[in-house]
């Protein structure tokens, strides 16, 4: 059994903030990514994540093995909105879909994945605000519309219900597992949520990495 203590494989460029630890009940590596982060790895990692009405896309090639995960809480901004905080740059943008998309494919693209080889699996947007707008089925609405127009092969997916999921991503296999939160675990979601979507709808679009 590896140590906990034993020294994590070097992540890619620019993903140095992405926590990461050694999972013991999964026997290897378990990035996290929150609200507004992807992760992209050549490693045999697991990414984890938990949504509500957030949406995360797993997208990878398998055959030249690299892979990573999203989680976004917005549907789309305008490209003209970004140039009127930062022309050329996007980091917080990211919480947004069409960017959030755009940077995990261009960033697994980048280090050497082909985009006919793509595959893509989806999750999320889950209905867990009753009182708030359904932004769970627009953010679905959007993902399966991206997927479309891309002409991205679409493998998998669990979108919308009521409750929020768990996910863990084993890019290296192409397999998820899924696990629906019971109502008591979905309170602490929505407040974050809530929270989160606040923060970012008045936040300005910017960051550190270049679109291409």
């Amino acid at each position: 059994m590896k140590s906990p203590n034993t020294e994590l494989p070097k992540s890619l460029a620019g993903f140095e903030h992405i926590r990461r630890r050694w999972d013991r009940s999964q026997q290897r590596v378990t990035a996290k990514i929150l609200p507004g982060e992807f992760y992209v790895t050549r490693h045999n990692e697991v990414i984890d994540t938990v949504l509500g009405s957030c949406i995360a896309a797993c997208v990878r090639d398998p055959v030249n093995g690299i892979g990573g995960m999203n989680h976004f809480m917005l549907p789309e901004t305008s490209r003209d909105r970004l140039a009127n905080g930062c022309p050329s740059i996007v980091g917080t943008a990211t919480r947004y879909g069409n960017y959030a998309m755009e940077h995990l494919i261009n960033t697994i693209l980048q280090h050497g994945g082909q985009r006919r080889n793509l595959e893509v699996k989806v999750f999320g947007g889950g209905k867990i605000i009753p009182a708030v707008t359904d932004i769970g089925l627009r953010n679905i609405d959007f993902v399966l519309d991206y997927i479309h127009t891309e002409g991205l092969e679409l493998t998998s997916k669990d979108l919308g219900g009521v409750y929020p999921r768990k996910v863990l991503y084993f890019p290296n296999e192409g397999r998820v597992r899924v696990k629906k939160l019971a109502n008591i675990n979905g309170d602490t979601i929505v407040t974050r949520e809530l929270k989160y979507r606040e923060e970012i709808e008045n936040a300005p679009v910017e960051g550190e990495i270049e679109l291409f």
